[in-house]
């Protein structure tokens, strides 16, 4: 009797903390768009209880630091050298929020693969990322590491842009294709990064074949979805635009979205979004955060 207590105690437990969000990794590499980042995730995370922020550094062989000046040839004197940096980092945002801020500097190649790694290793619930590159927006996302982590499934990755500074949010738009949802939303994840913030959802579909009554397939799939996010009381709109990005961008602005939730496949969202072949920037998106969660 006492074991089933328990049992049931403890499967109680975890069934209430499974989707809850609470430990966060925000990479550094010291520039101001991660720096940006790291502000945006202390804030966005001051709500949540028990949250954790990492601050990661992933550093390579060479030695010498951004600004050129030389670092110790040993291991442990660059880890010296980037612990104090990130001591100071950790110091500037500790005045935003009380939100628990932890550091971790680690020697590898590759900033992705070791990410992945402890992503892995330490419960890590979601990234959180600033962009780095060129001033234009396709340039900045189109390989970048925000965008290639945004690729892996590990975890939910949020893309923070250059210059966005952290609101409530509010508004969040989902881009959803309406094809097979019961079987490529991954509900769960969405889930729980709706209830990070508790916002107002907005389902949106661009198709440049839409007419003024939704076709059967469309009725079903929006059925589906509505009962889904029925927690969230999801409004949804079917846009008929033929481009995708200035349907999405003009939605943006009219709502006042505050966050983009996408789930990235091979011609999805994502690529759509940050393909090279689009010279008009993304002037709208440049404020806004993106959420990517994988199926």
């Amino acid at each position: 009797m006492c074991f089933e207590i328990i049992y049931c105690c403890v499967y109680l437990y975890l069934s209430q903390n499974t989707c809850e969000m609470k430990k966060f990794l925000v990479p550094t590499d010291f520039s101001d768009t991660s720096k940006n980042a790291a502000r945006f995730a202390v804030q966005a995370t001051a709500h949540i209880p028990g949250a954790v922020i990492v601050l990661y550094h992933v550093y390579d062989k060479i030695a010498g630091g951004s600004d050129g000046s030389p670092l110790t040839e040993t291991d442990s004197d660059k880890k010296t050298v980037l612990g104090s940096a990130l001591e100071n980092l950790r110091s500037e945002l500790n005045g935003l929020s009380s939100v628990d801020i932890e550091y971790e500097a680690e020697e590898g190649s590759s900033l992705i693969d070791q990410m992945k790694k402890y992503v892995r290793h330490n419960a890590i619930d979601m990234i959180i990322m600033g962009i780095t590159g060129a001033t234009r927006l396709e340039q900045i996302f189109m390989g970048s590491n925000s965008l290639n982590m945004a690729r892996e499934a590990v975890c939910p990755v949020i893309i923070v842009p250059p210059d966005a500074q952290y609101k409530q949010i509010k508004n969040v738009l989902f881009a959803s294709d309406f094809k097979n949802v019961d079987s490529t939303t991954p509900k769960a994840q969405l889930k729980a990064v709706l209830n990070l913030f508790k916002p107002d959802l907005h389902i949106v579909n661009v198709d440049d074949e839409h007419y003024v009554e939704l076709t059967e397939e469309f009725k079903v799939q929006r059925n589906k979805l509505e009962k889904m996010f029925a927690d969230y009381n999801p409004q949804f709109y079917f846009i008929r635009f033929y481009d995708f990005l200035d349907a999405i961008s003009s939605f943006t602005a009219d709502k006042n979205i505050d966050l983009i939730l996408t789930v990235p496949r091979k011609h999805g969202f994502l690529t759509n979004l940050f393909k090279t072949s689009h010279t008009k920037k993304l002037a709208y998106h440049s404020h806004v955060p993106i959420v990517a969660v994988h199926e």
